[in-house]
């Protein structure tokens, strides 16, 4: 294994941090996988699993069983495990400028396409190389105004010229679930059955550019402009892994994700050997766009009626909010057939408030597909 440190841009004086990530088996030799953890620092469910997988890591380059190039980062967000208020850590946001830390990176694709043309043709393994070497050409020029651009480049960097990258991450209260692209899906589903996700949900592009969504996108872009005339691969298969909820942290469960992320790989031909036998899907995937989102009409204590990962179906009665002066109690109801994959996990809530989502099959949503 190979321990790198990659510096940030400083924030403040006596501030510097880095991120840490480390290379297991053929480094710079061919494909490469790439696992980061936490980019929303609070995800400690996230980073126990990832800490577990550098374990079978090492123990899998001892045995020489690693094909592929694999790196780990499992803290990718240093600056957001500083971020405390009152005793609670606050990694979701950079308190700074209430930016997300998984919005908004960056996709070249302009800059890139200008780069690549006059370059491609018809080998399409040569065609994802020349855009490999673009797109490390622009983030390489990028110039970070500030540590969280910093902290992007550097993510990025890491990740670009990946086969493969899984975004380790939780949610509030949750079951299972993943997000990825509709291109990609088929190579990972197996994915989603290894790790039992009780919901795999579909978007191509969400207007939210998180980081495995603007891995995948270039590669989009790029299809619709030269994919007429040149093969441009899908030169990504990104994931974002929702490792079920923020309290969710025990090494049994750990063990069993990080056991089925090898299986993946192992699957994949990034680690030599035989895998498990695929399970069962346990659902169909979904669109992004049919996942019903519901929001506090009222201030009040938050009662759940369903618990994550049930199937619920139109018409069902998911929420109540109860008014602590009147007693009066307002009801929220599905209108949704799907499962309820999340939940808010705070029990007192505002007006506006998001409260839970469930998972449909049809789109019902257009536009920024993805939450604050």
């Amino acid at each position: 294994m190979e321990h790198r440190e990659h510096v940030l841009l400083q924030a403040t004086h006596g501030s510097n941090r880095h991120i840490v990530s480390e290379h297991y088996g053929p480094i710079g030799q061919g494909r490469k996988v790439y696992i980061q953890a936490a980019l929303h620092a609070d995800e400690t469910p996230a980073m126990l699993v990832a800490t577990l997988l550098r374990r079978h890591l090492a123990a899998l380059e001892t045995a020489n069983r690693l094909k592929d190039e694999i790196v780990l980062v499992a803290v990718a967000n240093p600056p957001g495990l500083s971020q405390y208020v009152m005793g609670a850590l606050s990694g979701r946001f950079e308190l700074g400028s209430g930016r997300n830390y998984n919005r908004n990176f960056p996709v070249h694709h302009l800059e890139i396409a200008q780069k690549i043309e006059g370059a491609l043709g018809q080998d399409i393994d040569r065609n994802r190389e020349v855009v490999r070497s673009a797109w490390g050409e622009c983030l390489t020029a990028w110039d970070p105004v500030d540590e969280y651009t910093s902290l992007q480049r550097r993510l990025m960097l890491l990740a670009h010229d990946a086969d493969v990258v899984l975004d380790l991450h939780c949610s509030r209260e949750a079951t299972m679930h993943l997000y990825t692209g509709e291109e990609v899906w088929s190579e990972v589903e197996p994915l989603s059955r290894y790790l039992g996700a009780q919901v795999s949900l579909l978007a191509n592009d969400s207007q939210g550019y998180s980081f495995d969504e603007a891995l995948c996108l270039l590669w989009t872009h790029l299809q619709r402009r030269f994919g007429d005339l040149f093969p441009i691969p899908n030169g990504t298969v990104a994931v974002t892994v929702e490792h079920r909820g923020q309290r969710d942290v025990s090494y049994e469960v750990a063990e069993r994700d990080a056991a089925a992320i090898i299986e993946y790989l192992t699957h994949r031909g990034a680690i030599e050997g035989t895998p498990s036998p695929l399970p069962p899907l346990l659902n169909p995937a979904t669109p992004l766009s049919g996942s019903e989102q519901f929001f506090a009409r009222s201030a009040g204590i938050l009662v759940h009626r369903v618990a994550v990962g049930s199937h619920v179906q139109s018409g069902q009665a998911l929420f109540d909010i109860v008014d602590p002066l009147s007693g009066e109690t307002t009801t929220l109801n599905s209108n949704t057939t799907g499962v309820l994959y999340m939940r808010r996990e705070i029990r007192y809530v505002k007006p506006g408030d998001p409260l839970g989502r469930v998972s449909g099959p049809v789109p019902i949503r257009t536009g920024k597909l993805l939450g604050a």
